[in-house]
């Protein structure tokens, strides 16, 4: 059976490697160590499709090292310190340490990395781990402090050409064919800088055996991929099209097309914790002060998850998506600390007012450091008339109330302290 256009297309070596120009270009700090012939333990961190695990092979090949990888979704302790029992018995004399390459690190537990921390620190093996999440917060502390982070971007458009022309001169079957571009907007945009879709589009599009001439231009690739609307592969085709109209669910209020999106989500082996974070998200930014509540539901959603897990999750993830889905809507406060930030960009760091400064030494006493500043809580209300901005922004107003009952009892509080200022 011929493998897919993408595990055909797969580099072998860093002259065939596209992208990550900042980390395996020419004089990148990576490609250097490469070429030492001595690496130390590093993390790959970016988005699916963009040559993480590549990488790691390509490294293992220039190297000439024995190289183990394991799958964090199949893998228990017990086949870690297999491979690393393998990895022991493999390693010569003055020879570089076996690689062992784990993918999808962040799904480790504490335990598994736990059984790796030994092997790694005393050369046993060198790790490089791939990872989709911040590893700050999914590799334990004293794992990371052994490695080097390394961050991937997604693959700008002139890499993605790239790709594109090196598959139809190179492939066995698509050089066959007489293959004619009219445009590239769609086949771009849907890869979304992951040269994976890209291929595997592209494999959609004109990989048919029958066809010897093949037309690709923006109406054909959409058609294609509409015609194939169960590709979704959490690191392929439709992920981020799928939580898109997730997402675009919940913010149009319609709860049964978010959860028809999660439903596809579930069944097509999505993280839980993704769909829990963009939860967190779409509470904060889409619902907000409309429905404060709905953002301590979707943290304890996503606290519920790492307690009880699959499959009992997906129906938290269901109460969550419902809920928020039917919730009122705001994102008044999403608008108001872009339009903050704006300004703040444009402003510039105007100096704290001398009342609103802290004060902890004689010295910045001396200074009016917090003189004539008026302690709240001393006055009726718990409320007395300052300045808390700086002079040249006096006037200004980031927050601006919109139209739900949360955020009018809200407006008309501050009215009555304020008066005409809300």
């Amino acid at each position: 059976m011929l493998p897919p256009l993408a595990e055909r297309m797969r580099p072998k070596t860093l002259a065939d490697y596209v992208g990550q120009r900042h980390l395996v270009g020419e004089n990148a700090g990576l490609r250097k160590m490469i070429k030492s012939g001595h690496i130390s333990s590093f993390i790959l961190w970016g988005p699916p499709g963009i040559g993480k695990t590549t990488l790691a092979q390509i490294i293992s090949h220039e190297l000439n090292v024995p190289f183990y990888t394991l799958s964090a979704i199949s893998s228990g302790v017990k086949d870690v310190r297999d491979v690393i029992e393998k990895a022991r018995n493999s390693a010569f004399f003055n020879t570089n340490n076996p690689i062992l390459f784990i993918d999808e690190i962040h799904r480790f537990s504490k335990a598994q990395q736990d059984s790796l921390l030994g092997a790694v620190e005393n050369g046993t093996v060198t790790l490089i781990g791939a990872t989709t999440e911040n590893p700050s917060f999914e590799v334990i502390t004293p794992l990371l402090s052994r490695c080097q982070v390394y961050v991937l971007k997604p693959l700008e458009n002139d890499d993605l050409m790239q790709i594109v022309n090196r598959a139809v001169s190179t492939d066995t079957i698509l050089k066959q064919k007489k293959i004619v571009f009219e445009e590239y907007d769609a086949l771009f945009r849907y890869s979304g800088g992951d040269a994976r879709k890209l291929l595997n589009i592209l494999d959609l599009v004109a990989g048919d055996e029958n066809q010897d001439e093949v037309v690709v231009n923006d109406k054909i690739v959409t058609e294609r991929l509409q015609e194939n609307p169960l590709a979704y592969d959490k690191n392929g085709e439709m992920h981020y099209d799928i939580i898109s109209a997730f997402i675009k669910s919940i913010r149009g209020s319609d709860p049964d097309a978010a959860i028809y999106w999660l439903a596809r989500m579930v069944e097509g082996g999505e993280d839980p914790k993704f769909i829990a974070r963009r939860l967190v998200i779409s509470a904060a930014e889409d619902i907000g002060l409309a429905n404060p509540n709905a953002l301590l539901l979707a943290n304890a959603c996503f606290d519920t998850l790492q307690k009880i897990g699959w499959p009992e999750g997906r129906i938290i993830l269901a109460e969550t998506t419902i809920y928020l889905a039917a919730s009122p809507k705001s994102n008044s406060a999403y608008m108001a600390i872009n339009a903050a930030m704006s300004d703040v960009k444009a402003t510039g760091n105007i100096p704290v007012p001398l009342h609103l400064r802290n004060a902890p030494t004689k010295l910045m006493a001396d200074l009016n450091y917090g003189k004539d500043y008026k302690y709240a809580h001393d006055y009726e209300n718990h409320f007395v008339k300052q300045d808390y901005l700086p002079k040249e922004l006096k006037q200004k107003r980031w927050w601006l109330p919109q139209n739900n009952a949360a955020e009018s009892k809200l407006s008309e509080w501050l009215r009555k302290l304020w008066g005409g200022r809300f």
